[in-house]
């Protein structure tokens, strides 16, 4: 006896049927009971998986979260935290990354649709904070902790969006991963990597070379220029 293709679980056949529906009639139109309906459940299995129509929208980042969590938690304390919470926004990248298709399909819908861009703004938010949690224990006897960890916090996420939003953009083209490590390698220079305690890198704390040029005030700008030219070539 010969039997059909397997059904898709029940959660994965909610998205499927609300992510057909949203560009037919739009968000707006689309109903929990139209989604419930297409995916073959009734309403109440609708909401025994999410709590709204938004939550369709953004259907793992509830795991994400705790996944980011518990990594973040699992550090050694002998670990950079600065490179902890780097790989940390690497998990998020992996949810978009493994599915293209989708993460494009959800980035258009959210450009469309202003609720839903307060939404993953909230979203967003949440993933900062369980950043900042982690670094406030990690910064705990420095000075400023609370602060060095909100900025810290806040960059990650801000470097990690910035170049997930730029896949996004070119509709999933080009490899995502390689980008938001390029932005991420910028955090990573910011910020000390070596002593692990969240002060400014090497880079931003060395003074700059000094030049000095003594010349009469009647001198002329261009003979200025040239002795300037001269001492950096010298250096």
């Amino acid at each position: 006896m010969t039997t059909g293709p397997a059904k898709p679980p029940i959660r994965d056949a909610l998205v499927a049927a609300a992510f057909q529906l949203f560009p037919e009639r739009g968000y707006d139109q689309t109903t929990v009971d139209d989604i419930a309906a297409l995916a073959g459940v009734g309403r109440r299995s609708f909401f025994r998986y999410f709590p709204s129509k938004e939550d369709v929208v953004f259907p793992d980042h509830e795991r994400s979260l705790a996944d980011m969590t518990a990594f973040l938690a699992a550090g050694p304390d002998d670990e950079d935290p600065v490179e902890r919470v780097c790989e940390a926004a690497r998990l998020v990248l992996r949810l978009y990354a493994d599915d293209p298709v989708f993460s494009v399909q959800r980035y258009r819908l959210t450009k469309q649709v202003p609720g839903l861009r307060t939404y993953e703004l909230s979203v967003v938010r949440r993933y900062e904070s369980a950043l900042a949690h982690y670094l406030r224990g990690r910064f705990a006897d420095r000075p400023d902790n609370a602060l060095r960890a909100d900025v810290l916090a806040a960059s990650v996420v801000a470097a990690h969006n910035n170049a997930l939003r730029g896949w996004l953009r070119s509709d999933g083209e080009g490899d995502a991963a390689a980008a938001v490590d390029h932005a991420l390698d910028f955090v990573r220079r910011t910020w000390s990597p070596d002593t692990g305690d969240g002060s400014p890198g090497a880079a931003a704390t060395e003074p700059d070379d000094v030049v000095v040029v003594i010349a009469k005030r009647r001198t002329p700008m261009w003979r200025v220029v040239r002795d300037i030219e001269s001492a950096l070539a010298d250096d």
